[in-house]
């Protein structure tokens, strides 16, 4: 009679494991998600970066049958909606998008409240996209090794505009001039707009400006494009040549968006989201509507964008370094 007791007292845990126990080869993260994903836009409604995270949320809500609520949170250049991600619990309730320019920031930055790299999960790279070395029609370079020749030749005299200080366009800028042995003149404007205003004007020389932002005013001959910033050509104009290609061999400077979880979730529940936003990039109602706006759809592994992400800060870091390029 005692041992059967004690049978059953040993058996008691057994039971209960296995009651609340995932039946085999169904991990938990198949249960994930149960309730609306938030996800975080660390800009303004409106831009880039909302209407990308617009479009994937949307396919993602048909992939999970959950709400994917978008939460834009502006300020900081970024780093307040990056903030509150990284301190969200890890558990895959809250994403954020991240931006090419996040891998600038920590150089510019040495108080940043968070860690690109330690404190944030990489799920995904979303899309590329390209800069168009833009000219004012007035130039009389046709290439980039003509456009090079002339900054030889008139050292500081000729000029580039950039959307500001630290901006990817004043890194192209400066990268361009270090590569190409040449020293110019770099005029930072607040937002890429008032720096088209003033290419078009002629009040500045040259700008790395985005092909969909510029291609009305390249077919109306008020500009006019060199060569594209990435390491391959873009389809959205592939008869450009890139500027490595074209004369400056290591030339690469990319615009791109991604998305991040709090470092610390599982790998399940990244995976879980990783296929759902790779799924929506491909998707043939979402990846011709970033190509045709002049980005190149991505969708990559985890490990690929985390790669990608210390990459970037590195290489961002050392042209930031090299041009002496300061927050202020």
């Amino acid at each position: 009679m005692l041992i059967d007791q004690i049978a059953r007292i040993l058996l008691l845990p057994v039971a209960a494991a296995a009651l609340f126990a995932t039946p085999t080869g169904a991990p938990a993260a198949e249960k994930y998600p149960t309730k609306p994903i938030r996800f975080i836009v660390p800009f303004v409604p409106g831009g880039g970066t909302d209407i990308t995270a617009r479009a994937v949320g949307a396919k993602m809500s048909e992939t999970f049958g959950q709400q994917v609520v978008i939460d834009n949170r502006p300020g900081a250049a970024g780093n307040i909606g990056m903030d509150i991600a990284a301190k969200s619990p890890p558990d895959g309730y809250t994403v954020v998008l991240v931006s090419a320019t996040h891998s600038v920031n920590p150089s510019l930055n040495k108080n940043l409240p968070y860690d690109l790299v330690r404190d944030l999960a990489a799920i995904s790279q979303v899309t590329a996209q390209p800069y168009a070395l833009t000219v004012h029609p007035s130039l009389p370079a046709r290439s980039v090794n003509e456009l090079v020749g002339l900054l030889r030749a008139k050292p500081n005299f000729y000029t580039y505009g950039s959307s500001g200080t630290g901006g990817l366009s004043h890194l192209a800028g400066a990268l361009l001039g270090s590569l190409g042995k040449a020293q110019w003149i770099h005029v930072p404007y607040k937002g890429g707009a008032a720096a088209m205003t003033d290419l078009m004007g002629g009040r500045i020389t040259v700008l790395f400006a985005t092909i969909i932002g510029t291609r009305v005013h390249v077919n109306s001959g008020k500009m006019r494009w060199l060569a594209v910033s990435t390491a391959k050509r873009s389809s959205a104009a592939p008869e450009l040549p890139t500027v490595a290609e074209a004369g400056l061999p290591g030339f690469e400077i990319s615009g791109w968006y991604g998305v991040l979880a709090a470092a610390k979730t599982p790998k399940s529940i990244i995976a879980t989201l990783n296929r759902a936003i790779v799924d929506a990039v491909k998707s043939p109602d979402v990846g011709p509507k970033f190509a045709a706006d002049g980005s190149d759809p991505v969708g990559s592994s985890p490990e690929e964008f985390a790669a990608h992400i210390k990459a970037a800060i590195a290489k961002n870091g050392q042209i930031i370094r090299d041009a002496g390029i300061t927050a202020n």
